[in-house]
């Protein structure tokens, strides 16, 4: 297994990319262009389609969820804040449908099961608002409260189980959750933190949250089943958000851009981390990854040419 050299995907993109891996072999990505519509670009086990314009306005990053073989649900903010969604339903795309909402991040969005879809964003009181798809209708926007600053990190690491994490107004990481039959209130767990969080699952009842620190490090803190861990320094000196990927149990790897714009990687191999390694490239943007089966990721970022650029482990 090696990693593959960058290439140019092409296109000339304006946020970080939003990527789903719905089956082994395939992937989506999505952005947004210069005129401010969403772009579509995948690959499917063979050759990578050219660039596709899905059309709207929108603002920041699209975000993808996939619930299904063939199935893609995309989500952003209009120019109006309200938030828009176009899915694939497995032979066409839906127009864009707007429902609703005055939103200031970005979208959070995660699926726990077929035709499940919880969407999460800040709202003008800096609260959190939750809206959700329940297999026949969507429910409307309700607040969860909290004051936070930035975007939220949302996962589901079983059937109707939701986690969602986000910096508080005293840059300590706040957690939410429901339990299939209520929320929890919010918690503070602590930390200094100067990015958005980024939280995955490996497993069930398995947290792991990464953010940088006051002095650009990366920080871990996770949930076992039955306590959280300490707050640990996993070094490096990064310039914004983490993405970290699960691809199987104990296995977690973590990507961020250093202060030289390249890609760096760290990973835990189920015993110890392992790392920083630098992985090259010149980036504008935060690093998007998918992995669509065990041993196999794929990273993306925006080039400085304003293209997509892509590297891959497999």
């Amino acid at each position: 297994m090696t990693w593959g050299n960058w290439e140019s995907l092409g296109g000339v993109i304006t946020t970080e990319i939003g990527v789903a891996a719905w089956a082994a072999n395939r992937l989506d990505c999505f952005a947004r262009g210069t005129d401010n519509a969403m772009y579509h670009k995948w690959w499917d086990g063979q050759r990578w389609a050219g660039w596709e314009s899905l059309g709207g306005i929108i603002v920041g990053k699209p975000t993808v969820v996939s619930w299904g073989a063939n199935r893609l649900d995309c989500f952003a903010r209009g120019a109006d804040n309200a938030m828009y969604h176009k899915w694939w339903d497995g032979q066409r795309w839906g127009g864009w449908e707007s429902l609703g909402g005055t939103l200031f991040s970005d979208i959070a969005a995660v699926s726990w099961g077929p035709n499940r879809l919880d969407c999460f964003a800040r709202g003008t009181d800096n609260a959190v608002y939750h809206r959700w798809w329940d297999g026949a209708r969507w429910g409307g926007w309700e607040s969860l409260g909290g004051v936070i600053v930035g975007g939220i990190s949302a996962v589901a690491w079983g059937p109707n189980r939701l986690d969602c994490f986000a910096r508080g107004t005293d840059n300590a990481m706040y957690h939410k959750w429901w339990d299939g039959q209520r929320w929890g209130g919010w918690e503070s767990l602590g930390g200094t933190l100067t990015s958005d969080v980024e939280a995955v699952s490996w497993g069930a009842n398995r947290l792991d949250c990464f953010a940088r620190g006051t002095d650009s490090a990366m920080y871990h803190k996770w949930w076992d089943g039955a306590r959280w861990g300490g707050w640990e320094s996993l070094g490096g000196v990064i310039v914004d958000k983490i993405s970290a990927l699960a691809w199987g149990p104990n296995r977690l790897d973590c990507f961020a851009r250093g202060t030289d714009n390249a890609m760096f990687h760290k990973w835990w191999n189920g015993q110890r981390w392992d790392g920083w390694e630098s992985l090259g490239g010149t980036l504008l943007t935060d690093v998007a990854g998918a992995s669509w089966g065990d041993n196999r990721l794929d990273l993306f970022g925006q080039a400085t040419d304003g293209s997509m650029a892509h590297k891959w482990w497999g």
